[in-house]
């Protein structure tokens, strides 16, 4: 069995994105809350070792089945086309996606509202370079998958034959490790490899990268394989010595609070959260990532943070004395301008991964450790503090918090000109729709009026791109979260330039019985480029019209239908809630809504990219009040 070269366990070192931290525990175990892949432990094998003659593309389909996978998203290809052929026969269930990126965005979604390990596969050169965005976005967001890529045959690598690309150093940026399989023996061990990086430590996308001939050539399949990762070792438990010193600023701070990133969601750590903040008093922020990590309704919930924040939580944030940051990365879209954010404030910062510690913002405590093991461990070292001292009286700082909640709390206007409001159509989805749906956004204004419109109660209800920021993303996504979640309602919010980009996935779904709902906010424009447009460019509005509205091009009740889905349309608000309980009646087919929306409304508030979170405007031309007499 071929071994990983010194180099390759290099790479593995700097690409494992939780590597050994400072001060902490190791521990290799898959991550809290997550279904560990079967062959995650050499310790504890899930099955008898088992032994057979197959090629390298049975060995494939084998090891898929072997780690339990029930699932994969792809188009078939000329270099990748020997894997198909077991595959044929295998208990694993392929979807045949129509673009490599509805593949990836599938497996993302897959992942998100499953917490299991997401797969895509591609064939080599084209096929593997449309997989890029979506691994991308998988690594912005932390998102378990590995993405299986066909490469030409070992002989013609580096001659530019026909569709070769060097995928490997094309994702190396962009992956948590990747793998040039050079032999049909090693299949299994990279396999069982890839699962166990994806899916441990802070997880993130594994690139598999196998030649034709690889594929092709004689292998001896052996079940379980040993994992050879000498250089990969999670830091999940946090130094105890950090914990207490946290847990002492806890029950000190006079203005502290809880900023809660998605970190806290991959780690299982929800029902810990809500344990701490109720134990401490403090209140929660929860970023684009972590929506559903703490209930909406919760009294203690500021709201989101950030660039579309709500006052309350921007306040919050700028205004603290201690900050506590779990699972969470000081994003530029959370800091506005870094120089001015939260000036006042002693940062704890908790994160699995290491590099996260201090990279934009200086952690005055640093804690390298998985969200839930350190929310355990900070709940009983407050415990022992409170019993030890009186904690602070937080009511003061409530009283300014809940003052702003009152005067600026999240709304819209009705559009003057009787067309109809997007945020009223997002608003009503969420009310009819319940805490329990998926809701899985496209990105620009409506995954914005999304987030801030539809209250998230539970954990993994919402899925976005956040990181990358990938238009696109919502209709794949969705697929992949109905397919893992099949008796769950999915409704996609979308946009109308998000929609064309990768529309052509609801064939699939129409297909293979795959009942998604898309809610289609129609407002003829790139709506958040024109509304920095109206804003910043003296309404200039270059480029910006896509002719949804002006020529009706493309007609998105007869491109749904076109595409075997069931098309409704909805122009006015009296028709909102019978348009939307319609869709929800309808279980056995892809549904499509186009919600026709007036094209000059607005996200708020804000928070321009480049300014302090000072600057926030609640609404155009109106910038909130605070007292700083009050602090």
């Amino acid at each position: 069995m071929t071994r990983p070269t010194p180099e390759t366990l290099a790479h593995s070192a700097r690409r494992a994105r939780s590597g050994t931290g400072a001060a902490g525990d190791s521990d290799s175990a898959a991550r809290p809350g997550r279904a560990a892949p079967a062959a995650a432990t050499t310790e504890t094998p899930v099955r008898e070792p088992a032994t057979a003659q197959v090629s390298g593309a049975g060995s494939l389909v084998r090891s898929l089945e072997a780690l339990g996978v029930d699932v994969v998203f792809g188009i078939p290809g000329g270099a990748i086309l020997p894997a198909y052929d077991p595959l044929y026969d295998s208990t694993v269930r392929h979807i045949l996606v129509r673009h490599e990126q509805g593949a990836g965005h599938a497996a993302t979604g897959y992942a998100q509202a499953t917490g299991r390990v997401g797969v895509c596969i591609a064939t080599s050169g084209p096929g593997a370079t449309n997989l890029v965005t979506p691994i991308a976005d998988a690594y912005m967001d932390s998102v378990p998958m590995v993405a299986i890529t066909g490469q030409v045959a070992r002989p013609s690598i580096g001659t530019d034959a026909f569709q070769e690309a060097d995928i490997q150093g094309i994702t190396l940026p962009i992956t948590k490790h990747n793998f040039l399989v050079q032999t049909a023996d090693e299949i299994p061990r990279v396999l069982a490899e890839a699962f166990h990086l994806a899916a441990t430590g802070r997880p993130g996308p594994v690139l598999v990268d196998i030649p034709k001939d690889v594929l092709q050539a004689p292998a001896t399949f052996s079940w379980p394989p040993a994992l050879d990762l000498p250089g990969y070792r999670p830091t999940l438990h946090p130094h105890g010595k950090q914990i207490r010193e946290a847990a002492r600023l806890m029950t000190g701070a006079r203005r502290p609070i809880l900023y809660v990133g998605g970190g806290v969601l991959k780690a299982g750590a929800t029902e810990g959260l809500r344990k701490l903040a109720e134990q401490t008093g403090i209140p929660v922020v929860t970023t684009l990532m972590a929506l559903g990590a703490f209930p909406d309704s919760h009294r203690q919930h500021l709201g989101m943070p950030g660039m579309h924040g709500t006052v309350s939580a921007v306040y919050g944030l700028q205004k603290a004395d201690l900050i506590v940051a779990l699972g969470a990365r000081f994003d530029d879209r959370v800091t506005g301008r870094l120089d001015s954010f939260a000036p006042d404030a002693t940062v704890v910062h908790a994160d699995i991964d290491p590099a996260e510690i201090g990279k934009n913002r200086h952690a005055d405590v640093p804690i390298v450790g998985d969200a839930r093991h350190v929310i355990d461990e900070l709940i009983a070292a407050v415990t022992a503090e409170q019993a030890a001292h009186q904690s602070v009286d937080l009511t003061d700082w409530w009283a300014q918090l809940d003052d702003l909640r009152e005067r600026y709390p999240l709304g819209f206007e009705e559009p003057a000109d009787g067309t109809l409001s997007p945020q009223y159509v997002i608003k009503r989805l969420g009310e009819i729709a319940g805490p329990d749906a998926i809701y899985v956004a496209g990105v620009g204004q409506h995954q914005m009026w999304a987030s801030q419109f539809i209250s998230y109660e539970k954990p993994h209800t919402w899925l976005n791109s956040g990181g990358l920021g990938t238009m696109g993303y919502a209709v794949p996504a969705a697929m992949g979260a109905k397919v893992g979640k099949p008796d769950t309602t999915v409704w996609a919010v979308d946009g109308d330039g998000c929609f064309q980009m990768t529309n052509q996935e609801l064939a699939t779904c129409a297909l293979e019985g795959i009942p998604v709902k898309v809610a289609v906010i129609n407002n003829g424009n790139l709506g958040m480029v024109r509304q920095w447009q109206t804003l910043f460019y003296g309404e200039r509005y270059s480029n910006t019209e896509l002719g949804t509205h002006k020529h009706r091009i493309p007609d998105f009740v007869k491109l749904a239908e076109a595409l075997g889905c069931v098309g409704l349309r909805c122009e006015n608000a009296a028709d909102v809630d019978k348009t939307i309980e319609a869709a929800m009646a309808i279980n056995d087919a892809p549904v499509v809504i186009d919600f026709v929306v007036g094209k000059d409304a607005m996200v708020w508030p804000m928070v321009a990219a480049g300014t302090s979170n000072d600057e926030i405007m609640f609404a155009r031309g109106v910038r909130p009040a605070f007292d700083e007499d009050e602090l």
